[in-house]
């Protein structure tokens, strides 16, 4: 059986690294994909889609960055889930604290929770848990 998937949209590359030691030190039985933004990111999952019909279990989503930003590619990848198998749930973790982005957010339903920047191992846990 395949490893379950993390998928890892921000524009950091160090950000990405962190998180990818951190699930590493964690001995979870996750594989972590990484994107540069929402563009890459959304191209990517529905290439997987067609040939799999699996996309990742979890989405880690920033929302600022470069070609298309979190948003955006929220407004995009409804469409995707909806062709799917397995059940991909997003959190955005964002350095953003803007009340009004905590409110948008709850207005997908994809999106399961908010995390400020960093986020660290216990969150990652408690993310997982959440899926199950």
């Amino acid at each position: 059986m395949s490893k379950k998937v993390i998928c890892i949209i921000d524009d950091d590359l160090i950000y990405q690294l962190i998180i990818n030691k951190i699930i590493a030190k964690l001995n979870i039985d996750y594989q972590v994909v990484s994107f540069y933004n929402g563009k890459d990111a959304l191209d990517t999952l529905s290439s997987t889609l067609k040939e799999t019909k699996n996309l990742p279990e979890i989405i880690l989503l920033d929302l600022k960055m470069p070609i298309m930003d979190g948003w955006d590619f929220m407004e995009n990848i409804g469409r995707i889930l909806s062709y799917k198998k397995n059940k991909t749930e997003i959190y955005i973790v964002s350095s953003s604290i803007s009340y009004e982005d905590q409110e948008r957010a709850k207005s997908y339903p994809e999106i399961k929770g908010y995390f400020s920047k960093p986020i660290d191992g216990n969150q990652i846990l408690d993310i997982i848990k959440m899926k199950r």
